[in-house]
């Protein structure tokens, strides 16, 4: 952006928001204004997600590429059919079964959203939160609310309001500071529009839990660049998530990983380099001679916990001026799928698998 202002931040209970701190921020959404709110994901960049205008100030905040789409989110159900058309059965009965909550379905858009919500695409992302401030807020606005992660652009998600600030300060008009994420990691994207259905992200909502309502479902992985033209879905680019210190994800049995693990980080300290290990807790023991900045990140058998660690844990230890960031593959269980995607991708693909010696 080529000017800086004033961000202000209001203070809100994320479980009972009070309704004039709502209807302030809503004000700023009709206005054309961005307002930084949490939800049970991340905290996501608001803006009016019908207007054109809006929309390609969250892209200029950002530093977003307009090849990228944004979520729109919704409050009710009805505001499903104002944003797109021919919508299938399916996406009803997973609304019922997930909404509000962390999933995302993308289906065929109506002309009434604007072309770069959905980066020129035919299809547009929507999704009804699972967050008291994030469901406030768009009712009150009366529209719905466009709504990537509310960040620079490939930068670690932003997980409380302190994130969003350190990253887009007198760049955003407002932050309702509802306290921590609570889950950690974005919403899953399940494309509505292929068949069978495809899962383009993994996310909140597990891969056992999708396969109940569709069986059918496919996912591969796909890391695009930004010459690859509009992603069909948000978070799908190589490089995301990513701090600025080169992170490598080491695959492989645990025991062989750690090695691995203990190797690189020994090679790259004695270059000089400064290390740091993002690591489960129950690995730490095995690393903690290291000479490395340690980052714990709860059991790897509680990959809930973890989720809500991960990138408050890659921020801290990006801060602690490291070069080189290790960590260990948590696997593709349940919601460790979602983990692992986050850390390919800030990782920019970098994965070395570790074999048994």
């Amino acid at each position: 952006m080529t000017s800086c202002f004033q961000t202000r931040v209001l203070t809100v209970d994320p479980s009972a928001p009070d309704p004039q701190i709502i209807a302030e921020a809503a004000a700023v959404i009709r206005a054309r204004g961005l307002v930084a709110f949490p939800t049970e994901t991340v905290y996501g960049l608001g803006a009016n997600a019908l207007d054109e205008r809006a929309v390609a100030r969250i892209f200029e905040a950002k530093g977003r590429p307009a090849t990228d789409p944004i979520i729109a989110h919704i409050a009710d159900l009805r505001q499903l059919d104002t944003l797109a058309h021919d919508v299938p059965s399916v996406a009803y009965a997973l609304a019922r079964r997930f909404w509000p909550g962390p999933l995302t379905l993308v289906v065929l858009r109506r002309s009434v959203v604007p072309a770069n919500l959905s980066a020129g695409r035919a299809t547009v992302a929507v999704r009804m939160p699972g967050h008291p401030v994030a469901l406030a807020l768009i009712a009150a606005a009366g529209v719905p609310i466009a709504a990537p992660s509310a960040n620079r652009f490939s930068r670690p998600s932003p997980t409380t309001a302190a994130h969003v600030l350190d990253d887009l300060a007198g760049r955003i008009d407002l932050v309702l500071d509802g306290g921590p994420a609570p889950i950690g990691v974005e919403s899953s994207v399940v494309d509505l529009t292929a068949d069978p259905p495809v899962l383009l992200r993994p996310g909140g909502v597990t891969v056992a839990a999708l396969l109940e309502l569709l069986p059918g479902l496919t996912f591969a992985p796909r890391y695009l660049t930004e010459d690859d033209g509009a992603a069909p879905a948000p978070g799908m680019l190589v490089r995301h998530y990513a701090p600025d210190a080169m992170v490598i994800v080491v695959a492989g049995r645990r025991e062989a990983a750690l090695v691995r693990m203990r190797n690189e980080a020994l090679i790259a300290a004695e270059a000089g380099k400064r290390v740091g290990v993002l690591a489960f807790d129950e690995d730490v023991p095995e690393l903690v001679d290291l000479p490395v900045q340690l980052a714990p990140l709860g059991p790897a058998t509680e990959p809930g916990r973890v989720a809500q660690r991960l990138f408050a844990a890659l921020r801290e230890i990006e801060q602690s001026g490291v070069d080189l960031i290790l960590v260990r593959d948590p696997g593709q269980e349940g919601l460790s799928l979602a983990i692992r995607d986050r850390l390919v991708r800030a990782a920019e693909g970098r994965v070395i698998i570790a074999e048994p010696s």
